[in-house]
């Protein structure tokens, strides 16, 4: 596990850990490594994406109170550890209800606890985390905005680069360009945008080229 150098004025900070295993959906099984976040202090924290491994995600947060266990999406490769971490630690599975048909793909005997929404504030160490939804790579993708922190976790909506895939079922282009216009290019330009794979990047980075994107198609 690698801290991040962001700490806010609470004191709040972020932990990142990189977890590997397998991505499928619409018959096809694909490697990946996950950004798995932790956003808390020494006391209490939240997991962004239980991705992979149980074990580790547990051992990265240690002591601290597990506040929740939030889902981006219900992509596999981003939920499948998460029902052994909340039997672990107690701590609730939240996710937005429009992924509810991709949970149960996965986890068809464990419902999440809780619900996200749009405009919902999650907090955990004295910072707040508001969740955007942001759908187009599937139904019920939601980003978390850390104003405190100066960061947005954006699981696989937008990436380095450009938006995330949207060529399989539960997934639409123009849905996923209009969320990252509308409700991620929106905040401000240094904004981090931590990702739900690979680098992490910066709103004021990427909004320049979303028209690039749109001739692209992808």
């Amino acid at each position: 596990m690698a801290a991040e150098a962001a700490a806010g004025a609470s004191g709040a900070r972020v932990d990142h850990l990189v977890t590997s295993g397998t991505f499928s959906l619409d018959g096809g099984t694909w490697e990946v490594d996950n950004n798995v976040w932790i956003v808390g202090d020494d006391s209490e924290a939240i997991v962004i994406d239980a991705a992979h491994d149980a074990d580790a995600i547990a051992a990265a947060v240690g002591e601290r109170t597990l506040v929740a266990i939030v889902c981006t999406h219900a992509h596999d490769d981003h939920i499948d550890a998460a029902p052994a971490l909340a039997a672990r630690t107690g701590a609730p599975i939240l996710l937005h209800p429009a992924d509810t048909e991709l949970w149960k793909r996965t986890h068809p005997d464990r419902a999440p606890d809780g619900e996200l929404a749009d405009g919902q504030e999650l907090t955990v160490a004295g910072t707040t985390l508001k969740v955007l939804h942001t759908p187009g790579h599937c139904h019920g993708a939601v980003s978390l905005h850390a104003p405190a922190l100066g960061t947005v976790f954006t699981g696989d909506t937008l990436f380095a680069g450009g938006p995330g895939a949207t060529g399989r079922s539960f997934s639409d282009f123009p849905t996923i360009v209009e969320s990252i216009k509308d409700r991620l290019l929106t905040l401000e330009p240094g904004t981090v945008v931590r990702t739900g794979h690979g680098d992490s990047t910066t709103i004021g980075a990427e909004a320049p080229h979303l028209e690039e994107w749109i001739a692209r198609g992808h």
